[in-house]
C-alpha cells in the first residue's frame, strides 16, 4: 500500500512559510497529488471535465474584460527575475513618478469607453508607503464613481493600509503568488512566500475581494504550476480572480532568454485553476501576444472567462482592443456587462 499523498496543510507545514500559511487561512481542499492527476489527464477529457464545471457556474459565452494601467513604472527594490520593472537590471526601462491623478481618470475613461468593467491600476512597488496613501484612495473614489470596478497591485500591504483602501471602495487587490512556494526562491529573493501570504491575509481581513495567480513558463517544472495552484486553490476562500500569466522574456532580466512554454501547457494550467477554484474568474494575461487565436479559444473553452483588454500590460505588449473584441465576435461570444 502506498502512502497517501501529502495534503496542501502537509506541504506548506513543511516549509518555512507554515506560519504565514496559517495566517492566510489556508485549507486543504486539493492535495499536491490531485492536481498533478489533473494535469496528467489525456487533454480532451481534462478540457471537457473543465469545461462542464465552467458551465456549471458561468455562462461559458460571457468574458469579463480588465483594463490594466501602470501608474508608476520602474525602479522596484525587488529583484524578480522577470520583470523589467526591477531596478536590480538594465532593460532600458525609465523610473516615473506616481501618476498624476487627473490623467489616472482620462485613463479610466478610455478603458470604460472601450468596453472594460474593471479598471486595474499598478505601481511599481516593494510596498505601499503611507505617504502615498490618500493620493491613492482619492483615485480609487473617482474611478470608482465612473460605474467601475477597481483594482490596485501596490505590492506588499499593512492592515491599516488594506483598510483605508477598501474604505475607498477598492475593489480587488491583486497581489501574485508567482509560482509553487518550491520554485520561488529560484524566482525572487528580496521578498519571501512568507510575504505574499500575509499582504494577502491582510486584504482578506477587510472583506475585500482577492485577485491572484501567477506566471507559467519560468523555467519550473509541471509540479510547480501544480503546487502554484495548490496555494492558490487551498485559501480559504479562494481567490475571485486568478490570472495566468504566460511568461514574456524582457532583455537584462536573467529569464530574458527562456524559451516559450507549450501553449497546450498553458491550456492545462487553466483547466485545471477551472476546476480546482470553480467560481473564480480565470483571466488569461500577459503573453497573449504570442499565442494564437485558435490557442485562446481552448482556453476559453477550458474555462477562462476574463483577459486583460488593451495595448499594455504594466511594460509589455497586449492584443489591441479591436483584435481581442473580433475573435470573441468570431467565438459567438461577448463582453460580459453587469
Amino acid at each position: 500500500m502506498t502512502d497517501a499523498a501529502p495534503t496542501a496543510a502537509d506541504l506548506l507545514d513543511e516549509t518555512p512559510f507554515a506560519e504565514a500559511a496559517k495566517t492566510a487561512q489556508t485549507v486543504a481542499r486539493w492535495s499536491r497529488g490531485e492536481i498533478l492527476a489533473l494535469f496528467e489527464l489525456p487533454f480532451m477529457d481534462l478540457l471537457a471535465r473543465a469545461h462542464d464545471v465552467h458551465r456549471e457556474n458561468f455562462d461559458p459565452n460571457k468574458v469579463q474584460l480588465s483594463t490594466l494601467l501602470n501608474i508608476k513604472t520602474g525602479g522596484c527594490a525587488e529583484n524578480c527575475k522577470y520583470c523589467s520593472q526591477s531596478s536590480a537590471y538594465d532593460t532600458g526601462l525609465k523610473a516615473s513618478k506616481l501618476m498624476d491623478r487627473d490623467e489616472v481618470m482620462k485613463k479610466a475613461g478610455e478603458a470604460k469607453d472601450a468596453g472594460a468593467g474593471r479598471f486595474c491600476m499598478g505601481a511599481a512597488w516593494r510596498e505601499l508607503k503611507d505617504r502615498d496613501l490618500d493620493a491613492l484612495c482619492d483615485i480609487v473614489s473617482d474611478v470608482k464613481g465612473m460605474g467601475l470596478e477597481t483594482c490596485m497591485t501596490l505590492g506588499m500591504l499593512t492592515p491599516g493600509q488594506a483598510q483605508k483602501l477598501r474604505d475607498a471602495g477598492l475593489d480587488y487587490y491583486n497581489h501574485n503568488l508567482d509560482t509553487s512556494p518550491e520554485y520561488y526562491k529560484e524566482v525572487v529573493t528580496t521578498r519571501s512566500y512568507e510575504d505574499r501570504l500575509q499582504t494577502l491575509a491582510n486584504v482578506r481581513a477587510t472583506g475585500m475581494n482577492v485577485c491572484s495567480g501567477g506566471i507559467i513558463g519560468m523555467g519550473e517544472s509541471r509540479e510547480d504550476r501544480a503546487g502554484l495552484l495548490e496555494a492558490l486553490a487551498n485559501l480559504e476562500p479562494y481567490p475571485e480572480s486568478v490570472p495566468i500569466n504566460m511568461l514574456v522574456p524582457v532583455p537584462g532580466t536573467p529569464m530574458g532568454n527562456l524559451p516559450q512554454l507549450d501553449t497546450l501547457e498553458w491550456i492545462r494550467t487553466i483547466a485545471v485553476a477551472r476546476i480546482t477554484m470553480p467560481k473564480a474568474r480565470v483571466r488569461l494575461s500577459a503573453g497573449r501576444t504570442s499565442i494564437s487565436d485558435e490557442a485562446q479559444a481552448m482556453a476559453f473553452f477550458a474555462g477562462a472567462n476574463s483577459i486583460f483588454y488593451g495595448e499594455k500590460l504594466l511594460t509589455t505588449e497586449n492584443p489591441e482592443e479591436n483584435k481581442d473584441m473580433a475573435l470573441l465576435e468570431r467565438l459567438g461570444m461577448s463582453a460580459e456587462h453587469k
